[in-house]
């Protein structure tokens, strides 16, 4: 049987459930022994990627770029996983591709490479910023200033692949519309080193029960989403 060869493709997700959608479609899987939460090595139509998921937030993210760069040169960076939609015509579920990534925090923009995908998608400008947006009220207001989705990572991998003259490309998933409230304020439950602590993350739905619906729902988003997303990449040429 013919294997991936060449360099591969370093996709940067948040979560690893992120990736479970584009993992369907691998014909070999490797786990590597990284200093990250997750990452593995995966042959995916003929082509070598590298999967890697440390939490969310830029500083994680490009921690684990940073380590993607000393084991293997990457052909192309792809920033990938869940984002909140700010624009209200956006569907949960539905591909986006940002064709500019803002990091406010750094007063920064980064270019972000498009795709020959035929998959109907959604494409325009992504808000990187570190912390979840919660509200719909807070979705309005970061709508106005002009992006379509905001997420966490993508700016501290754009500024990586920058840095080293690689492509970069910003590939999301809408997990949450720009109507949806977020059942927890999970800023409030992220750890020391930026990751979400699931375990106060129970802690604090024991304590407000009612949120444990609009999480069941937010989990079933992100199922499907974490599909179409996999099913997109797998449809791209990098």
């Amino acid at each position: 049987m013919a294997t991936a060869d060449g360099n591969p493709i370093v996709a940067i997700a948040a979560e690893a459930r992120e990736f479970d959608g584009l993992l369907r479609h691998a014909s070999s899987v490797s786990e590597l022994d990284w200093p990250v939460t997750f990452a593995r090595r995966a042959e995916i139509g003929g082509v070598a990627w590298i999967l890697s998921a440390n939490g969310p937030g830029p500083r994680l993210a490009g921690a684990a770029a940073d380590v993607a760069a000393r084991q293997v040169e990457p052909r192309a960076y792809i920033s990938t996983g869940f984002c909140g939609a700010l624009d209200p015509a956006l569907d949960a579920c539905q591909v986006f591709v940002a064709s500019t990534v803002e990091a406010r925090d750094q007063g920064r923009e980064f270019g972000s490479t498009m795709t020959n995908a035929e998959t109907p998608h959604a494409q325009g400008r992504l808000l990187s910023v570190d912390r979840v947006a919660v509200t719909a009220a807070e979705k309005a207001a970061l709508w106005a200033e002009g992006s379509s989705v905001v997420e966490m990572e993508a700016a501290a991998v754009a500024e990586r692949a920058e840095r080293s003259e690689t492509p970069f490309y910003c590939i999301r998933v809408v997990s949450d519309t720009a109507r949806d409230e977020m059942p927890l304020d999970f800023n409030l439950y992220r750890d020391r080193d930026g990751r979400f602590s699931r375990g106060r993350i129970v802690a604090a739905l024991l304590m407000r029960p009612a949120s444990f619906a609009g999480l069941m729902r937010l989990d079933a988003h992100c199922r499907r989403a974490s599909t179409n997303l996999g099913d997109f990449l797998a449809d791209c040429r990098f």
